[in-house]
C-alpha cells in the first residue's frame, strides 16, 4: 500500500561548506525510532562472535601473517665492543684501545659498527664499518643474531671486536629464543688516554723570589727605552728607530719598531714578541743541536734584567744590536728609586743633513739640440723639452730665405752656394744646396732642420741663432762652418716691414739696401723703353764681339762682379771701360754714343 520510497536528504551547506548530517526519517517518510542502547552495549555486539549451542566446535582461523621486517621493525640488538689497534710509530704508546658500538638490526639481519667521536683525538672516528650483512666465512655466510654473545672475539674484515656488554632489550631477546649470555665484562680503558688525564706533578720550585708576589706588585708597569737598530751591514740596511718594552712583571722583553708613513717598509708592529732574553748560556756541547730546540732554565745562565739597560749603552738582542738613547719618565724614576742613577741625558742619533754635491751638467757632446741632450741629465727616464704651441700655430709656413756662401780656404768651395732656411714656428735652420751640373760636387740637403747655436754660447744657457742676425754680408757660424749671407728672398724683406718694430733698425735697413739696386732697375726696365730697341742694341753689341778675337767670358763676368762688390749691377763709365781694355774688348764711339742716347732716353 505505500507509494512514497524516497530517500531523505543528507547532504547540505552551511556556510559555504559541504557537509553530511543523519537522515531524520526513514524510506518514504517513516518514522525513524532513537536507539536504546549504549555504546559500550554496541561494541561488544560488535566484537561477540556467535556460538553454536549444538553440533561440533568449529576451529578458529588461523592467525594472520606478518613478515620479519614488519616484526621486527626498529628492533636492534646493541652491543658494547673494544678493539686494540697498534700504534708503531709512537714511543709513548706501543697500542690504542678504541671502544666502539656493536648494532644488529633484525629486519634484515644487517649489522653496523660506530664508533663515538671524542673531539681532537686526531683519529677518522663515527661508521667504521656501514650497515650491511656481514660475511662471517670465505663460504658465503653471513653473521646471524644466533653468533653473538659476550665474551666472544668477533672478526669484522680482519679487525677482532671483544664484546663485552650490551642493553637490556638485547639481553631479553636473546633469553627469549633460548641462548644463555655469558657474563658482562669489564670495558678496558685507552692507557694513554688514561696517563693523559692523571694530573701532572708539579717540579718543585726552589726557594728564591716569588713570582706571584712580583706579579702582583710590578703588574701593568713597563719600562720603556727609545733605541736604534742599526742594521747598515746588511744589503740595503738602515737605522730603524725601535721601543724596547721591560715588563717588571714577568722579566720579559718586548721590541717594536716605530714606523713613519711613507718609509717604504712592511707595517709589522711587533719586531720581537714578548719573551725572556738569554743573556749568557750554559757551555755545553757544540754538536748538540740547539737552534731548533726551545731555550729552557737548564742552557741558560743567566737573563736579561733591569740592571743590563741604560740610556747611552748597546745591548745585542737576539744578534740584533741596539743603542739606547732616551727612555720615559716612568723609566727614570724606576732607576732613581732603584739603583741610584741620575744621568739620563738623552743621545743624538739624528743623522746630519748630507750636503748637497752641486749637479755638474757634462759638456755638449753634439748630438740632437742641447735642450734635449740636457734631459738624460736631468732625469732618469728623459722627457723632450717642452714646445711653444702658440708660436707654431702663428708662425706656420713662414720660412726667412737666404743665399749664403761658404766661407773655406778650399778653392773648390768658394763658388759654392747654398739656401738657408730659417723657420720662425720652432727657429730651427736647415741648408740646402742646389746641385750644379758638371761641378763634382752633389748638391742636395747640407743641415737638415735643427736649432743653431751662437759661438760662445754654453750647453747650461745656449743662445740659437734669430732673425735679427741674419744681415747681408754677415757671417754666420753653423756647427764649425761658416757661411757668408749674400741674399735673401723678397719675402724677408717683406716680413721686415710689416714687423719692423720687433727687429733691430740695422737689420731692416741691411735688407732694403740690399733690395734697393733691383728696384731702380726695375723702374728703369718699365720706364717706357721700347724692347725692339733694346733688342737691337744687344746684336750689335754682340755682332762687334764675334768681330773679336776669343776671349775668356768667365773671366770676364767673374771680374764685373768683383768690381760690383754691392750686387747692384750698376757701374760707372770709367771702370767699365777699364775693364774692356783689360780683356781686350773694343769700345767704339759710335757704340758708346747708342748706349748713351738710349740711357738718355730711358732718363727722358
Amino acid at each position: 500500500q505505500k507509494t512514497s520510497f524516497h530517500r531523505p536528504q543528507t547532504l547540505d551547506f552551511k556556510n559555504g561548506y559541504a557537509f553530511s548530517r543523519l537522515p531524520r526519517e526513514g524510506v518514504g517518510g517513516d518514522t525513524l525510532f532513537a536507539n536504546q542502547l549504549s555504546q559500550d552495549e554496541l561494541d561488544d555486539l560488535c566484537t561477540k562472535g556467535t556460538t553454536l549451542t549444538y553440533g561440533q566446535v568449529k576451529r578458529p582461523a588461523p592467525s594472520r601473517f606478518i613478515p620479519a621486517f614488519v616484526a621486527y621493525d626498529k628492533k636492534v640488538l646493541k652491543f658494547d665492543a673494544y678493539f686494540m689497534e697498534e700504534v708503531p710509530i709512537s714511543a709513548e704508546e706501543h697500542y690504542r684501545v678504541r671502544q666502539v658500538g656493536l648494532y644488529y638490526y633484525l629486519e634484515d639481519d644487517s649489522m653496523c659498527i660506530i664508533e663515538p667521536k671524542v673531539k681532537n683525538s686526531g683519529l677518522l672516528q663515527g661508521k667504521l664499518v656501514r650497515r650491511h650483512r656481514v660475511p662471517k666465512n670465505e663460504q658465503g655466510d653471513f653473521y646471524h643474531w644466533k653468533d653473538l654473545n659476550l665474551g666472544i672475539d668477533l672478526t669484522v674484515y680482519g679487525r677482532t671486536y671483544r664484546l663485552v656488554n650490551c642493553d637490556s632489550f638485547t639481553k631479553v631477546f636473546l633469553e627469549s629464543q633460548g641462548i644463555v649470555v655469558n657474563p658482562p665484562e669489564e670495558l678496558v680503558a685507552d692507557p694513554y688516554t688514561e696517563q693523559r688525564r692523571a694530573p701532572v706533578q708539579k717540579p718543585i720550585v726552589p726557594a728564591g723570589p716569588d713570582p706571584f708576589r712580583q706579579f702582583l706588585t710590578y703588574d701593568t708597569k713597563v719600562l720603556r727605552f727609545y733605541a736604534i737598530w742599526d742594521d747598515t751591514n746588511c744589503a740595503f740596511g738602515d737605522h730603524h728607530p725601535c721601543i724596547i718594552h721591560y715588563f717588571l712583571a714577568d722579566d720579559t722583553v718586548e721590541v717594536r719598531e716605530v714606523h713613519k708613513r711613507n718609509d717604504g717598509r712592511d707595517p709589522f708592529p711587533v719586531l720581537m714578541r714578548r719573551q725572556r732574553l738569554p743573556k749568557i748560556f750554559v757551555d755545553k756541547n757544540k754538536n748538540f743541536p740547539s737552534c731548533v730546540l726551545e731555550i729552557t732554565d737548564h742552557e741558560v745562565q743567566e737573563w736579561y734584567s733591569p740592571k743590563d739597560f741604560s740610556v747611552g749603552k748597546t745591548v745585542t738582542l737576539l744578534g740584533r744590536t741596539f743603542l739606547i738613547y732616551d727612555c720615559d719618565k716612568f723609566t727614570q724614576d724606576f732607576y732613581r728609586e732603584k739603583y741610584g742613577i741620575t744621568d739620563f741625558q738623552p743621545v743624538d742619533v739624528n743623522k746630519k743633513p748630507l750636503e748637497k754635491v752641486p749637479q755638474v751638467i757634462p759638456p755638449y757632446n753634439g748630438f740632437g739640440i742641447p735642450e734635449d741632450s740636457l734631459q738624460n741629465c736631468l732625469s732618469l727616464f728623459p722627457k723632450p723639452p717642452r714646445k711653444d704651441i702658440i708660436k707654431m700655430l702663428e708662425n706656420n709656413l713662414k720660412v726667412l730665405r737666404y743665399q749664403v756662401a761658404l766661407e773655406s780656404p778650399v778653392p773648390e768651395d768658394k763658388n759654392r752656394r747654398f739656401i738657408l732656411s730659417y723657420f720662425l714656428s720652432d727657429d730651427t735652420i736647415g741648408i740646402y744646396e742646389p746641385p750644379v751640373r758638371n761641378s763634382g760636387i752633389p748638391g742636395g740637403k747640407y743641415l737638415k732642420r735643427t736649432k743653431v747655436t751662437k759661438p760662445g754660447s754654453t750647453p747650461e744657457n745656449p743662445i740659437y741663432y734669430e732673425p735679427s742676425d741674419f744681415t747681408i754680408g754677415s757671417t754666420i757660424e753653423v756647427f764649425g762652418h761658416r757661411f757668408i749671407i749674400t741674399d735673401a728672398d723678397e719675402y724677408v724683406l717683406n716680413y721686415l716691414e710689416r714687423n719692423a718694430e720687433s727687429f733691430p733698425v740695422a737689420t731692416v735697413q741691411s735688407v732694403r739696401d740690399h733690395f734697393l739696386p733691383r728696384k731702380v732697375l726695375v723702374e728703369t726696365t718699365s720706364s717706357g723703353i721700347p724692347k725692339k730697341d733694346l733688342d737691337d742694341l744687344i746684336v750689335e753689341v754682340q755682332k762687334e764681339l764675334k768681330l773679336q778675337e776669343p776671349f775668356n767670358t768667365r773671366q770676364f763676368h767673374e771680374a764685373f762682379h768683383h768690381f760690383d762688390k754691392e750686387g747692384s749691377g750698376f757701374m760707372d763709365k770709367a771702370r767699365f771701360l777699364n775693364i774692356c781694355d783689360r780683356f781686350n774688348v773694343p769700345t767704339s764711339t759710335i757704340l758708346l754714343k747708342k748706349v748713351r742716347w738710349k740711357g738718355c732716353c730711358a732718363c727722358g
